[in-house]
């Protein structure tokens, strides 16, 4: 993040303090590090065990926006810090999700900074997330001024894309291009991801599509057909 150009103000682990990590001093506690630099953003690696009190720690310190990286956190405690989150008014990116990035600018995250390029275009994908997080993210597109059309990655399982569909129908109005992965997957099988399965007959690829079309969405039938929708809907 630091050779990205990210503003990394410093790093947090107990008994650190004094310390310095790519350039950036160390803190014992996310109070402390937040009352010397000012941080407005917070970034969690640690294992899963520990993910929720980070985040705690983060919201309690008064970082209004957090970005928790952990994988394999128990659904059930994450239930009372999502509500902890909303109580103090702060925003909650993950947990198990890659960042985000402002490519040419700055990232929060694990991805790749190289591969991806300034533009009109935003991009949410699903991977792990939760639905207040498709939602929260298309609404920051819908209101950026800079962003001109917006792309929407989905999977099989869950309604998250069905909940992003009814979304975009009340809310946005902007182009949206889609792509649901798993068209192929047979019931019952797990795709990669937790939520990617299809059970109870619900979860299906042709449901998803269905409701992204419905609600407007140009629906790529493959990847590699993302761009030239995207090229599409852009030029009216």
């Amino acid at each position: 993040m630091v050779e990205y150009g990210t503003s990394v103000v410093g790093g947090v682990t107990p008994g650190g303090r004094g310390k310095t990590v790519a350039g950036a001093p160390v803190f014992d506690t996310v109070a402390d590090a937040v009352a010397e630099t000012g941080a407005n953003a917070s970034i969690i690696y640690v294992p899963a065990r520990f993910a929720p009190d980070a985040i705690y720690e983060a919201v309690d310190a008064g970082i209004p926006f957090v970005v928790c990286i952990t994988e394999g956190i128990p659904v059930g405690d994450m239930v009372p810090v999502f509500a902890y989150v909303r109580a103090k008014g702060a925003r909650l990116l993950g947990p198990n999700c890659p960042g985000l990035i402002t490519p040419g600018e700055a990232k929060v995250g694990i991805m790749p900074g190289f591969i991806h390029a300034p533009g009109p275009v935003g991009l949410v994908s699903r991977s792990g997330t939760l639905t207040y997080e498709v939602v929260d993210a298309l609404g920051l597109f819908e209101a950026d001024p800079a962003t001109e059309a917006i792309v929407l990655i989905g999977e099989i399982g869950g309604s998250d894309e069905e909940d992003a569909a009814a979304f975009i129908r009340e809310r946005v109005t902007k182009p949206v291009v889609g792509f649901i992965a798993g068209r192929t997957a047979p019931p019952g099988k797990r795709m990669g991801h937790a939520g990617a399965i299809i059970s109870g007959g619900t979860g299906t690829a042709a449901e998803k599509v269905a409701a992204l079309e419905a609600a407007g969405v140009r629906v790529a039938d493959r990847p590699s057909a993302v761009p030239s929708l995207v090229q599409a809907v852009m030029a009216g």
